[in-house]
């Protein structure tokens, strides 16, 4: 064929497996469900993982699929010719089935038999071996046996030939290279020097390990083979380019470009590296938003990462002078036609991701706007001083009060020739943390205060909780912590941090606020006004001694409040009901991000573009006050990660979990990942009332709740509201919607009256003002003053005074409570002869101390000096003559 194209690709590489015993398993969501400790998926086995690990896949042990991956953390060097954030990887699966063997032939025939590539032009790497695993041998004589050349099979360290997330399946890999005609760099050239003689074709990792979260390795069950190809790096190699946007997903996209900014691409290396970055960043715009986990941009995690993408596309548009309609059509593109075949969801939720994209540019324009003039200033300042970067406290400035993100100040210095004092903007950041920690409780400086006093308890000293089911238990004190040292005992109303080995008391966590109670000894009391997590995994009783001495290795009695903690289980079991309401209600496309529960309400946040209307919060706390009176059983089990995920329990996205997880369950209703404690049965929460709706973010809403008792008291607390309302309306409470918009009708008629007293008090002041009409160039000026008339009256004698001079200007000033309110208005003639009340305004507001504008008929400001009034009146006739043609 002529040209590969990304179709035909993707097909293929199917077609190969297939036909050689691998099933398709399809993709899955570009979002992590944060069980890998990323926040993207950015591989295409890192779905695998549990079968990875040993599990039976439903499907099989050889598998196959195209996987979307996105990866950000090179997201500086996207603007080249092969950087994307967004990618396809090609993958295929031995999932204790074949291995080296195989895989070394399968791989051979891949680039030979398909693909059409010479043994000669062919090299490939392995492992070297380390001080954690032997050198990769075996998989460099399979690499020799398939076909590949000898002396084109290159040993590399780990670095280069090791792959692994954070935790989970790795092990040596083997990369597959094409070696072009041009001469060695050196007499070390090879694979990894980056000198271009080595291109990258593909990757064969072969899993015999498992990484775990302290960073040992052990040897997995069984043996697995995970290879991946990027598409969009092939697509391009197979069609004699080094350059990805050339393949056939991006030349539409170029194409839009090009003809949007007037800028053939490859003209210039600047417009180049901005139309490179607008078409990934925007393609990934669309992937993430249109994916089924539908993420919206916001300040924190994934969702954060959205964001930023967006804002770099439209910043780098506007160096091209490409407008908002151009990067939605370059969405369109990507939707009805890059993609329309391979990533039907994204014309499923066409309307979702091009709404989300205006709304998120158009408040990004509003941002870089008022930010770029304020960088501009700091530049000039910059300059004009000689200096060669910005200072930190000045890009936290424009950070902090502008919403300017640092690397896009960063980015803007750079193309000026300047850098950015990065540290110094850590460390303004850090000073303004540090304000806010000195403004902190007691308890809360207990996370943030760095003095090391927890690091020097002993490592053996931890603590279990065991209060789920419990609130009451004996133990002996452990460790005393007053300020920041260690103490061997605290008397009356001495503060301080009490750790115990097991303990009832609910640690602040998980959005759950921690539990309070008392901890009693033989010789003293200690009121716990909060629990918090501390550092070497210890749970902190925080509070004061009320009565007493409290010692270390005194016997204690351990006693949560009974009531606070039930108030709380209600809100907490409350708010996992109130998830899958809005999800029913709103979509699936709602995902948490982020709760607070105490024992007085509950706050959930959670992702949606939108106001929630009235009647859509009435349906949610519906359904949630029905799920309670329904009784469902909440139940808890602990269960491994991927055990976790099989029972469909919802994760929070970007959550980092450990190797077991809690789910809670309530009936078939909800079900997700939660350490908290909650109620034994929905019934236990008794009512659910929604307080509030809000915006807090944008992409971000937040719903506040009560539950309980909290709700009769609520309603207490509006009844006895409604009766004073009453009293003070003189009606009783079923009369008093008719009496409010009864007097609302009268004070309405009253407020008119009112308004017009003042309108004609006002003209009585004014008096006889057609003397004080004057010609200027043949236009008609009537300038004059007035005491205390406000704003709207000014407007309204304006009006009046516009007809007497029929053809012409009209200037008022008013003395309203020592400061100044200042009118002009002009006529259609006076307009057609050059008046301008905007520009007159501006003219004679300075004589008053003030300032202001407006269109060429109507014109107002305001001012700070009653004296300039005279002189104001008078330079309007001046400020006229001067406009007049």
């Amino acid at each position: 064929m002529d040209k590969f194209t990304s179709s035909y690709l993707r097909n293929t590489w199917i077609k190969f497996y297939e036909d050689r015993g691998h099933v398709n398993c399809g993709a899955v969501s570009l979002v992590s469900d944060g069980s890998t400790g990323v926040l993207f998926n950015v591989a295409g086995m890192q779905p695998l993982m549990p079968y990875l690990l040993g599990e039976k896949h439903p499907k099989g042990t050889r598998l196959c699929n195209v996987q979307g991956c996105v990866r950000t953390n090179d997201i500086d060097s996207v603007g080249d010719q092969n950087h994307v954030t967004f990618f396809e990887m090609m993958g295929s699966w031995s999932l204790g089935d074949y291995f080296k063997k195989e895989r070394c032939q399968w791989s051979y025939e891949l680039l030979t038999e398909v693909f059409g590539f010479d043994r000669d032009h062919l090299a490939a790497t392995v492992f070297a071996g380390d001080e954690n695993a032997p050198r990769d041998e075996e998989g460099a004589r399979y690499r020799e046996e398939s076909g590949f050349k000898k002396e084109n099979i290159f040993y590399l360290p780990a670095e280069d030939n090791w792959w692994g997330l954070e935790y989970g399946p790795c092990g040596p890999d083997s990369e597959m290279f094409f070696v072009k005609d041009v001469p060695d760099c050196g007499p070390d050239c090879k694979p990894g020097c980056h000198c271009g003689k080595y291109t990258e074709v593909g990757n064969d990792v072969f899993m015999q390990y498992e990484k775990h979260q302290d960073g040992h390795l052990t040897t997995l069950k069984q043996q697995n083979v995970d290879t991946g190809w990027g598409l969009e790096r092939n697509l391009a190699f197979l069609n004699g380019t080094s350059d990805v946007y050339k393949i056939d997903i991006f030349a539409p996209v170029i194409d839009i470009i090009e003809k949007a900014s007037g800028i053939k691409y490859e003209s210039d290396d600047k417009s180049t590296k901005s139309m490179r970055i607008v078409a990934d960043h925007i393609r990934t715009s669309v992937m993430l938003i249109g994916d089924e986990a539908k993420l919206l941009p916001s300040n924190t995690g994934a969702g954060y990462i959205l964001r930023r993408l967006i804002r770099r596309a439209v910043r780098h548009a506007r160096t091209l002078g490409i407008k908002t309609a151009d990067l939605i059509t370059i969405a369109e593109n990507y939707i009805d036609v890059s993609y329309a075949e391979s990533y039907p969801l994204l014309k499923k939720n066409r309307s979702f991701i091009l709404d989300e994209l205006k709304k998120e540019i158009a408040r990004f324009e509003s941002t870089l706007e008022n930010g770029e003039k304020e960088f501009k200033k700091i530049l000039n300042n910059a300059k004009a001083q000689s200096k060669t970067s910005i200072e930190g406290k000045e890009a936290f400035y424009l950070y902090d009060t502008f919403g300017f993100p640092l690397e896009l100040t960063v980015e803007l210095a750079e193309e000026n020739g300047l850098s950015v004092d990065e540290d110094g903007f850590k460390k303004s950041m850090e000073e303004q943390k540090q304000l806010a920690r000195e403004n902190m409780s007691f308890s809360a400086k207990l996370s943030t205060d760095d003095n090391g006093v927890y690091d020097s308890i002993d490592a053996s000293i931890v603590s279990e909780f065991i209060g789920y089911d419990c609130l009451k238990a004996n133990e002996q004190i452990a460790v005393i912590v007053a300020g920041s040292d260690i103490v061997n005992e605290v008397s009356k109303d001495a503060e301080a941090v009490l750790i115990t080995k097991k303990t009832p008391f609910y640690a602040t966590m998980g959005g759950q606020l921690g539990d309070i109670g008392v901890i009693k000894t033989p010789d003293g009391e200690f009121e716990v006004t909060e629990t918090v997590k501390l550092p070497g995994n210890r749970i902190g009783h925080v509070g004061k001694v009320t009565s007493g001495i409290i010692k270390t290795g005194d016997s204690a009695s351990l006693e949560v409040c009974e009531i606070n903690r039930a108030k709380t289980c209600r809100n907490h079991s409350a708010t996992h009901l109130l998830q899958s309401a809005l999800q029913e209600v709103l979509g699936e496309g709602v995902h948490q991000a982020g709760s607070s529960q105490d024992s007085e309400r509950t706050r959930f946040d959670f992702s949606y573009g939108q106001a929630m209307s009235a009647e859509e919060i009435a349906k949610v706390e519906a359904i949630v006050n029905a799920k309670i009176s329904e009784g469902l059983k909440v139940s808890t089990e602990v269960l491994s990660i991927d055990e976790a995920k099989k029972t469909g329990a919802q994760a929070l996205f970007g959550e980092k979990y450990g190797e077991t997880v809690r789910v809670v369950s309530m009936g078939d209703f909800s079900k997700e990942f939660c350490g908290g404690t909650h109620v034994s049965n929905t019934a236990d929460i008794q009512s659910f009332k929604i307080l509030s709706e809000s915006g807090i973010a944008a992409g971000t809403r937040r719903i506040e709740a009560i539950t309980g008792d909290n709700v009769l008291s609520y309603y207490a607390n509006v009844e006895n509201m409604l009766a004073e309302a009453a009293k003070t309306a003189k009606c009783s409470v079923s009369d008093l919607t008719d009496k409010i918009a009864k007097m609302q009708a009268e004070i309405k008629s009253l407020n008119s009256e009112i308004e017009s007293l003042k309108s004609k008090a006002a003209k009585d002041a004014l008096g006889n003002v057609e003397n004080d009409i004057k010609d200027v160039k043949g236009v008609s000026l009537l300038a004059t003053k007035v005491s205390g008339v406000d704003m709207n009256g000014l407007r309204d004698l304006g009006d009046q005074l516009k007809e007497k001079v029929s053809s012409g200007v009209v200037v008022i000033a008013s003395d309203c409570d020592g400061k100044v309110n200042l009118i002009a208005m002009a006529t259609d003639e006076a307009m057609n002869k050059g008046a301008h009340a905007g520009n007159l305004i501006k003219g004679i507001a300075a004589l008053v101390g003030g300032g202001g504008g407006g269109r060429p008929n109507m014109a107002q400001a305001g001012g700070k000096n009653p004296a300039g009034i005279d002189a104001c009146i008078a330079e309007a006739e001046k400020v006229l003559g001067d406009q007049i043609k």
